[in-house]
């Protein structure tokens, strides 16, 4: 079976296999869980599950993903179906020699309008219609029109169908203009110049004469040959020589069929989308254009394909295991837009909708990755040392290592058993782990306000909060002062009622927590049962000796006193 890290070389197919994502401003739970969990569904199932992750990794989720040797999973920002998650017409790009002929027959052939021109690094240089090749045929050009168009001798032998007698196929004509010798040798030489193009038939006359006005070229018809006279002198002029069973009239009328797409073919102001467009959008801008097709270029610029609006009808969204969550507020952009095949989630339930009925396992356990530890032994999958030590790390931190009152017996059983897998000694490693995750130096106020923030609706109330969990009095008294500052602005660039942030000490077991916004100390004074002296007056903050958990503490009292 695969381990994680031979699964991070899987092709680009993957983009349309499930993605296992938790919430946003990730912490290590979040993370862990769905690196985990999308391990042990692509070992069940044998489909590759992408796990992803909808923020930043923090420095303590980083440390573990480093102790571990796990690459930390791809930024998913948004699950809205984009153009690689559709089917896309792998109409194969063309050369911009190619003749108007071969364009139609291609078009013909793959039941195809439009034909994109590539350059041969796969880069698009225009595109071709089918109405840019019956407007070639409809209007009127002069005689010189195959030379303005320097088309190549090969186009010509593949329209006319004919051989080669004399000259290069790989040249060009390039001057002169085309015309039909039907005058007798007499009159010929008054209207033929050099480098012009002569179509003639098989008087012997008449090819001489064209020859010897210095013609680059002569074709001639209905299967007539050229004599050996005639083939030397034509190698000694450097005319060019082709032989066609085609009539004169027909050959007349084929022959501007030779000239190449890239004098017809549209190259500026296309209209191009990339593989990670989303499809609502594109569409919009469809619908505003005339055209049927259009190309599809990678993030490197290059083609890919093409689509038309027929693509986007019953176009699905992606599918997306969730895991650590089950609010939309918290859940990655677009999640309303995409197919919920999974939740798997240990907070309370919120307000995630989805099109279908899904599996939803949600427990009154610490842990999300509890859950899947268990989702583990439940499938008789083994757990490779490296997925136990993300289980473990993911435990010890959600329950700041058993002190949390969300911890549970199964908890702790289960980061004790998953330590040993992954040999850890649990103590000393959650010491260091804490150690990294609360190494704040250097970091910008936002970086360290938002590293674990997360959004929930209280009533008619929408709050924001965030928490910084650590084992240094000190470094947490240094935060205080620069928190009580950032909380302001954080509010209004968040548009919450109001804002909370847990400086918790896992030492002491308490926390200090700072609030803003209008009927914010009320709330907190209402929740935790306390007099107005508790709080600090102008600086907005509180002590909540015993006090840990948001999900479990923090959180529930908030709503519980907005709803009375």
């Amino acid at each position: 079976m695969k381990t994680v890290e031979e699964e991070e070389n899987v092709p680009d197919k993957i983009q349309k296999n499930p993605i296992v994502i938790g919430h946003k401003n990730p912490d290590t739970d979040s993370i862990c869980s769905a690196v985990c969990y999308a391990n042990l569904k692509t070992r069940t199932t044998g489909i590759y599950h992408e796990p992803a992750r909808a923020g930043k990794v923090n420095g303590e989720t980083q440390y573990v993903l480093d102790y571990f040797g796990v690459k930390a999973p791809n930024l998913v920002e948004d699950v809205r179906t984009q153009v690689r998650d559709i089917e896309i017409r792998q109409m194969e790009g063309v050369n911009r020699n190619i003749s108007l002929k071969k364009a139609w027959n291609l078009m013909q052939a793959n039941n195809a309008v439009t034909l994109p021109i590539v350059m041969d690094n796969g880069t698009l240089e225009g595109l071709i219609t089918v109405g840019d090749i019956t407007t070639s045929y409809m209007n009127i050009y002069d005689s010189s029109i195959l030379s303005k168009a320097n088309t190549q001798y090969s186009n010509i032998l593949e329209t006319l169908e004919g051989d080669l007698i004399v000259g290069d196929e790989n040249a060009y004509f390039n001057q002169g203009k085309v015309l039909v010798a039907a005058a007798n040798p007499d009159l010929m030489e008054f209207y033929i110049e050099p480098h012009d193009l002569v179509i003639l038939g098989n008087r012997y006359e008449s090819q001489l004469c064209a020859i010897e006005m210095d013609a680059d070229c002569i074709i001639v018809c209905e299967g007539a040959g050229a004599s050996l006279t005639i083939r030397k002198l034509a190698e000694q002029h450097g005319c060019t020589v082709i032989a066609t069973a085609y009539d004169t009239y027909t050959t007349a009328r084929l022959i501007n069929q030779s000239m190449p797409v890239s004098y017809f073919m549209t190259t500026d102001k296309l209209i191009t989308f990339e593989e990670d467009d989303y499809i609502d959008e594109i569409r919009e801008v469809m619908a505003s254009k005339r055209h049927r097709d259009f190309p599809i270029l990678d993030k490197n610029g290059l083609y890919k394909g093409m689509i038309s609006r027929r693509n986007l009808l019953g176009a699905t969204g992606k599918q997306v295991i969730l895991v650590d969550h089950n609010e939309k507020s918290q859940a990655v952009d677009g999640i309303t837009d995409a197919d919920i095949r999974e939740i798997i989630d240990h907070h309370r339930l919120g307000t995630v909708e989805t099109i279908s009925p899904v599996f939803f396992r949600n427990q009154p356990l610490g842990c999300t990755a509890t859950i899947v530890y268990q989702m583990y032994q439940e499938a008789g999958v083994e757990v490779e040392p490296e997925i136990a030590g993300l289980l473990c790390s993911a435990i010890v931190s959600d329950t700041l290592l058993f002190r949390s009152p969300t911890c549970t017996f199964v908890d702790k059983q289960s980061a004790m058993k998953l330590a040993e897998i992954a040999g850890i000694e649990i103590e000393k490693y959650a010491r260091d782990m804490f150690a990294a995750g609360s190494n704040l130096k250097g970091k910008k106020d936002s970086e360290i306000f938002y590293q674990d923030f997360k959004t929930f609706t209280a009533g008619k109330f929408v709050m924001g909060v965030a928490q910084v969990s650590s084992l240094n009095e000190e470094e947490l008294a240094g935060l205080k002062s620069r928190m009580c500052h950032y909380i302001k602005q954080a509010k209004a660039e968040r548009d919450v009622d109001m804002m909370f942030f847990m400086l918790t000490n896992i030492i002491t077991e308490s926390t200090e927590l700072i609030y803003e916004g209008q009927g914010a100390e009320q709330l907190v004074l209402k929740a935790f049962h306390m007099e107005n002296e508790n709080a600090s007056g102008e600086e907005h903050w509180i002590s909540l000796p015993g006090v840990v958990s948001r999900k479990k503490q923090l959180v529930p009292a908030l709503v519980l006193a907005a709803q009375e």
